[in-house]
């Protein structure tokens, strides 16, 4: 395809739409953009209803994603408002990532109908972080140490316990004329893992926000490797703002980057928007990722079930912290906690910051998988 820079003007808005289609997750390969501007130009076109048939010819909806096409022509072409799809309400997942100002809309996010204290509807707003006393200290010098470690690739020196470093080794004797008191030893080295938070900042979950992001910027100053991200009905990468070492200006940066506080929840629609972006699934890969959020998913929870089963795969170890499970009467009881307990390391009480610091600084402990506790205690 030839570059756009060097397009006709009344091919821009084919490559235009085309662009819009992939941004929205469309599989659309550049042959395929190619053969829609060549469908156009060969049709005259007389009509814009000419320009649609090409569309559909060459870029190819699927059949379950022809009425979101035909939204997103008439949107693009006609400039109307976009209507739900399939009589839905909600809108699309947004992604905002704080190393830059551009936000990425990604996929479109269906509403859900379950969950007596959640909800679909976005609602934006602001919050203010108020600074208190540093009692999370004794976690940011711990975490660092206490994270799981993983084997890096990188060799060091050692005395003992490690193998023989044959060309050091090798090299040493002729440096010594063929003498060598000890043989040369190496093995890799440990390093932390990294440590990724999803903090749930929906309307359900205002109590414990705070909470959440003052735990998140100890996590970011302790660890090397740490990255947070907050979710309602969008996505928000505040890892930036938490690395100020002051945590007022800290908290009150993320606060002005996060536009959904307090609102709603989308968390399957959200977390597959994670995932669908190539460096923030980066993050999960071999991570110890920790959800905090009561985890009530409105309507079928198929969506929140993929995203956790992805994350799962993805991840060292996939733990979710719930408020809910701070009552001792609770169980995973709903639908999509059933659903998704089998692909957690860990359902864990997430009413309390101490609770979850002593429970994030035991993450490279072994423990047992989250559907045998439950199980035994249901």
């Amino acid at each position: 395809m030839r570059p756009a820079a060097n397009l006709p003007r009344a091919a821009e808005p084919m490559l235009g739409f085309a662009r819009l289609l992939r941004r929205y997750g469309f599989a659309i390969a550049p042959e395929q953009i190619s053969s829609f501007m060549q469908a156009v130009k060969l049709l005259g076109p007389r009509s814009m209803a000419d320009i649609r048939e090409a569309a559909l010819a060459t870029l190819a909806p699927s059949p379950d994603r022809r009425d979101e096409f035909e939204a997103h022509f008439r949107s693009y072409f006609y400039g109307d408002v976009r209507p739900s799809i399939d009589g839905e309400e909600d809108e699309e997942t947004r992604i905002k990532d704080d190393r830059g100002t551009r936000e990425a809309e990604n996929q479109t996010a269906r509403q859900e109908k379950g969950g007596e204290l959640s909800s679909a509807i976005e609602q934006l707003s602001n919050r203010d972080f108020q600074r208190d006393s540093d009692s999370l200290a004794p976690f940011r010098r711990k975490l660092a140490a206490a994270l799981p470690a993983r084997r890096s690739f990188r060799i060091m020196r050692t005395r003992s316990r490690g193998t023989l470093d044959l060309r050091r080794s090798l090299s040493e004797i002729v440096s010594a004329d063929g003498d060598i008191p000890s043989p040369m030893l190496r093995r890799r080295q440990a390093v932390p893992r990294k440590l990724l938070l999803l903090i749930d900042v929906s309307g359900s979950m205002k109590l414990h926000t705070a909470d959440y992001l003052r735990l998140a910027h100890a996590a970011v100053q302790g660890a090397g490797r740490a990255e947070i991200f907050t979710f309602g009905t969008r996505l928000t990468r505040i890892t930036s703002a938490l690395r100020i070492r002051d945590r007022g200006q800290a908290l009150a940066r993320a606060a002005a980057q996060v536009d959904d506080w307090d609102g709603g929840t989308r968390m399957g629609p959200t977390l597959l928007a994670f995932l669908s972006v190539p460096r923030f699934s980066a993050f999960a890969r071999g991570a110890a990722v920790v959800i905090l959020s009561d985890a009530l998913e409105r309507g079928d929870h198929a969506e929140l079930e993929t995203a956790m089963r992805r994350l799962s795969a993805r991840a060292f170890r996939l733990s979710l912290a719930t408020p809910l499970a701070g009552d001792p009467r609770f169980r995973p009881a709903t639908a999509a906690l059933r659903a998704i307990l089998p692909v957690l390391d860990d359902l864990v009480d997430g009413s309390s910051i101490s609770g979850l610091t002593d429970f994030i600084l035991s993450l490279a402990r072994p423990a047992p998988a989250a559907a045998a506790i439950w199980k035994r205690v249901s």
